[in-house]
C-alpha cells in the first residue's frame, strides 16, 4: 500500500503514474540525467533491519567525477540506506552516517550483478559483483534500520519529501532488483548471478515488485 508520505512527495515532484506491480523480465531504463526522474518502490514488509541482502544487476555510461545514487532509503530524518558510487569510483553504502567505502571493479555500459550484505550483530559488510564477494568490513554492529520510510531508484532525497539533483542522479539500467531481511549464503548469491531460481526476496521480489514510475523512466523488456 502507497504511504501518505509518498504520495505527498509524488505530489512535490509533480509527475505520477499509477500503481504497478511485477518486473519480471524487464529492465529500467533511466536515459538521461533529471531532478525529477524515479521509481518509487512499495516494500512488502516493514523495513525495520537488523540484517539485509540487496541485489541488483546495473549498467552505466556516466564517467568521470560524479556521484551516482544506486539506491536510496530515507526516513523523515535520517538516509536509512543508501548506495552510492563515489566521486572517486567507490562503491559506498550508508546507514544512517558515514558511509562504508569499497574498491571494486568499476560499474560499466555492460551489466554488473551488485550484491550488498550487512548484519547487525557482527556489523560484517560486504559487496558481491558478479558473484565475487570484497572483503568483509566491520560498519555499525548493533545498529537497527528503521521503517516507514520512502524508497527510490534514480534520485537521492536529501529530504524525506524532496531536494532532488540531477547531478546526483542514475542514468542507466536497473534490473532483477531483490531484496531479502537476512544475508544469503555465498551459494545463493552466487546462483543469483548466474540467474538460478533461489528463495524469492521477502522485502523485494523483482518479479512482483509493487513501484510507480515518476518522470522519464522507461520499462523495457530484457533482451
Amino acid at each position: 500500500m502507497i504511504t501518505a508520505r509518498l504520495i505527498l512527495l509524488l505530489g512535490i515532484v509533480g509527475v505520477t503514474s499509477a500503481n504497478e506491480v511485477g518486473l519480471g523480465g524487464k529492465v529500467l531504463v533511466f536515459p538521461y540525467e533529471t531532478d525529477f526522474s524515479f521509481v518509487a518502490l512499495i516494500p512488502q514488509k516493514e523495513m525495520d533491519l537488523r540484517a539485509f541482502t540487496l541485489c541488483m544487476r546495473v549498467a552505466t555510461e556516466l564517467e568521470g567525477e560524479r556521484q551516482i545514487i544506486l539506491f536510496a532509503y530515507r526516513t523523515p530524518d535520517y538516509d536509512e540506506l543508501n548506495v552510492w558510487r563515489e566521486k572517486d569510483g567507490r562503491i559506498a553504502f550508508y546507514l544512517s552516517g558515514d558511509g562504508a567505502f569499497f574498491h571494486l571493479p568499476p560499474i560499466t555500459t555492460f551489466r554488473t550483478s551488485l550484491c550488498l550484505t550487512w548484519e547487525s550483530r557482527t556489523g560484517l559488510a560486504a559487496f558481491w559483483v558478479d558473484g565475487r564477494r570484497s572483503t568483509y568490513q566491520v560498519y555499525k554492529p548493533g545498529h537497527t534500520i528503521r521503517p516507514k520510510g520512502t524508497i527510490l531508484l534514480g534520485q537521492d532525497p536529501d529530504k524525506h519529501l524532496g531536494d532532488l539533483e540531477a547531478v546526483q542522479s542514475f542514468v542507466g539500467e536497473v534490473t532483477d532488483l531483490n531484496m531479502w531481511d537476512y544475508v544469503l549464503p555465498r551459494s545463493q548469491i552466487q546462483a543469483l548471478h548466474y540467474e538460478h531460481k533461489i528463495t524469492k526476496g521477502n522485502i523485494f521480489d523483482w518479479a512482483t515488485i509493487e513501484y510507480q514510475l515518476n518522470g522519464n523512466v522507461m520499462v523495457v523488456d530484457d533482451d
